[in-house]
């Protein structure tokens, strides 16, 4: 087969390129690349043949947008969050074994949620499913009114109708954190917070309701976070410059918190012997084997294949079975960060 496409120029070959190297018609081309009836065994040979031959591949989505449904439905996710590349391989599953297929739009430093929005809807999206989106609720309203839209990992108050909310139960899941840190022995406990991010106020809630369940009310501080490296570094800066340290870290999400194991290692103060450290979200930078980061585990592939079956069952004309919210209970993953503090029995 040759490395390259065996037309002029080195364009994509067309179907009409295919049809003349197969030596039949357009028509009877186009037939053997469906796979329908009417050709016959030895022109579907020769027609396959010349296609290996130049590289010719059908273009599915042309042919899905000349239709009267695209099948298509579009997803908007963060190019700075390695969770929502997590959370797309897991949609791109779902929606295969539904019979559809993604278009994708990312948001960027120089991209806002608006310009990825509308970029799916011109791609004749049947069905939006945002990832963390921060549109007011306005916007998702406006949205919802022209087809079906689908809100992960936020929680969404009020419920907006024709909008779905499939998330993670993230007050529970920093609940969890803070509950495996206590049975090793922490006390003095901090909380990175994610600001205004989608799921802090949650993790935030979970964090001082399992910091008073547990009598530490007096250890809990929440200092001031993000989303990025960048931004959980400059937090553990802000702790290192004030004494005594903390024993433990509950960062926002896994990125926070390599942020945190970054300028922790620059200290030389070793994790997990003098400050243990959890992320979340157990995004694929949490497996990394220099990192081992102990973190709660969203349930990327439920939470998949909830939002497609929402998007889809709305397509199809049924109700969702279990209502408008599908809330996924998180799971702690212990790995190498996180110990018993020094001195503890």
């Amino acid at each position: 087969m040759p490395s390259t496409p065996a037309v002029p120029g080195g364009k994509r070959p067309t179907l009409n390129d295919l049809a003349a190297r197969a030596g039949v018609s357009v028509a009877l081309a186009s037939i053997v690349m469906r796979g329908a009836k009417g050709a016959g065994a030895a022109t579907r040979e020769r027609v396959l043949d010349a296609a290996r031959e130049i590289g010719y591949r059908p273009d599915s989505r042309a042919r899905l947008l000349r239709s009267n449904r695209s099948h298509l439905l579009g997803v908007q996710f963060d190019l700075q969050q390695p969770f929502h590349a997590d959370l797309v391989e897991a949609l791109y599953t779902a929606a295969e074994s539904a019979g559809y297929q993604l278009a994708l739009s990312a948001v960027a430093p120089s991209r806002g949620e608006q310009h990825a929005v509308e970029s799916l809807l011109a791609d004749r999206c049947e069905a939006l499913i945002l990832l963390s989106p921060h549109a007011s609720v306005k916007r998702l309203t406006e949205l919802a009114a022209q087809l079906p839209v689908v809100s992960m990992a936020r929680r969404l108050r009020p419920l907006v109708d024709g909008v779905d909310v499939v998330r993670a139960a993230d007050d529970e899941g920093a609940h969890q954190a803070v509950d495996h840190l206590v049975a090793l022995g922490h006390q003095d406990i901090v909380h990175i917070d994610g600001g205004r991010a989608p799921g802090a106020a949650d993790r935030r809630r979970g964090y001082r309701a399992a910091m008073r369940h547990h009598g530490l009310a007096d250890f809990a501080r929440v200092v001031p976070g993000g989303l990025t490296e960048d931004q959980g570094a400059a937090a553990a800066r802000a702790l290192l410059d004030r004494a005594p340290h903390p024993t433990a870290v509950l960062a926002f999400n896994d990125h926070c918190a390599i942020g945190v194991l970054d300028t922790l290692l620059r200290a030389r103060i070793p994790v997990p012997e003098e400050i243990s450290v959890v992320g979340f979200d157990d995004s694929h930078l949490a497996r990394l084997a220099h990192v081992d980061l102990t973190t709660v585990g969203q349930q990327v592939v439920e939470l998949a294949r909830l939002a497609v079956r929402r998007a889809v069952a709305r397509l199809e004309g049924e109700a969702a079975e279990d209502g408008r919210e599908a809330v996924v209970a998180p799971r702690l993953v212990l790995r190498g960060t996180t110990r018993a503090p020094q001195g503890s029995s």
